[in-house]
């Protein structure tokens, strides 16, 4: 299963693309409107309003072999505990090697713009970011198939 933190992504077609290929289920979690699909792979699902609902949500669902894209870094830290694999919207994979280095930085930045000390304006999305997030997501979609069991329709 891939579950998108989805109200500000900006690889949704990416991932619909790289999801059909692997013949994955795509999950969108949102506190307002998506656009709907009338493909019965991908689903979404909309959560109140409520701070951090989504990222409730998406906790609260994703496990080992799971695949999930966020730009939150607390979700993503959340998610890798769970034994998820993470990925951010520029190809920015997170995982237990540097998920501690990463809400560490976060943290220092977000204290720094609550001082004034830094104005924390995010780089733009470019097409590098969009490359290396497509090569980056089929990897581990590919992770995620090898880490789920296959099922015997024999039965």
């Amino acid at each position: 299963m891939i579950y998108v933190d989805a109200d500000a992504c900006p690889v949704k077609p990416e991932i619909l693309k790289v999801a059909e290929r692997h013949d994955m289920e795509v999950t969108f979690v949102a506190n307002s409107g998506l656009r709907p699909s009338r493909d019965p792979m991908v689903h979404n699902v909309i959560v109140s309003a409520s701070f951090d609902a989504a990222d409730n949500w998406i906790a609260e669902h994703s496990s080992v072999g799971d695949v999930v894209v966020t730009a939150d870094v607390p979700l993503a830290v959340r998610c890798v505990a769970t034994g998820a694999l993470v990925s951010g919207p520029t190809g920015r994979v997170f995982d237990h090697t540097n998920i501690g280095m990463a809400s560490a930085m976060r943290d220092l930045g977000a204290h720094l713009r609550e001082t004034g000390e830094s104005k924390g304006y995010n780089a733009a999305f470019g097409p590098k970011d969009r490359s290396r997030f497509l090569e980056t997501f089929d990897r581990l979609c590919r992770r995620a198939k090898a880490l789920t069991p296959k099922t015997d329709d024999k039965e």
